[in-house]
């Protein structure tokens, strides 16, 4: 138990690896929101795009 606590402390003492931990809730976010709004993201791009087509490009 010491020694993960020690990691730890020496993980957010080192501001490289703060940097990472934040990368990587950063991503964990941007791939939480990819999966709860894809069928949004989906419909809107599809919608994008039929609208182009339409337009005669």
């Amino acid at each position: 138990m010491k020694r993960i606590m020690y990691k730890t402390a020496v993980l957010l003492g080192n501001k490289k690896g703060m940097e990472m931990v934040q990368v990587a809730i950063l991503v964990a976010i941007a791939v939480a929101a990819g999966i709860i709004f894809k069928s949004s993201v989906v419909d809107f791009v599809n919608r994008i795009f039929h609208n182009l087509n339409a337009a005669n490009f």
